[in-house]
């Protein structure tokens, strides 16, 4: 299954894509940068930059290592919601491949479109290229 993430919802698509991966589907998702997060813009980039800046007092090193780069925000996400400690889990994960923009290989492939994750409301909404760059992140 392939999806064209401009303009969905991160938390809704990433169910549903973790349902699909499950279930046994390979799915490959391009445009990872286009996906949105609802939320003032404020609010998001607060809480990315502190999940990114957690770390041990002790030694800052070892700290939680978030991720900065738009593909990597998106596989957390949808990782987060599959069983990854049981082989089914494992096996549904490598079955999960994301991309930045769309690659040359899947220019003229058709998409499919996943209608639970379309943004419906005109609620405050913020990229996923926006948080990215806000981390640090180079594309």
């Amino acid at each position: 299954m392939k999806i064209n993430a401009q303009g969905l919802i991160m938390g809704r698509l990433a169910s549903k894509v973790s349902e699909k991966l499950l279930n046994g589907n390979e799915v490959i998702i391009v445009n990872a940068e286009e996906i949105l997060i609802t939320g003032t813009k404020k609010y998001v980039l607060e809480r990315y930059a502190k999940k990114r800046s957690a770390s041990v007092k002790s030694n800052p090193l070892y700290g939680p290592k978030y991720p900065r780069k738009p593909d990597a925000l998106l596989k957390k996400a949808v990782i987060g919601m599959l069983p990854r400690k049981t082989k089914r889990g494992k096996e549904a994960e490598k079955r999960l491949k994301i991309y930045i923009g769309i690659p040359e290989e899947f220019k003229e492939t058709k998409f499919k479109n996943i209608k639970e994750a379309e943004n419906k409301t005109n609620r405050n909404t913020v990229k996923l290229s926006e948080i990215s760059k806000l981390l640090g992140a180079k594309w």
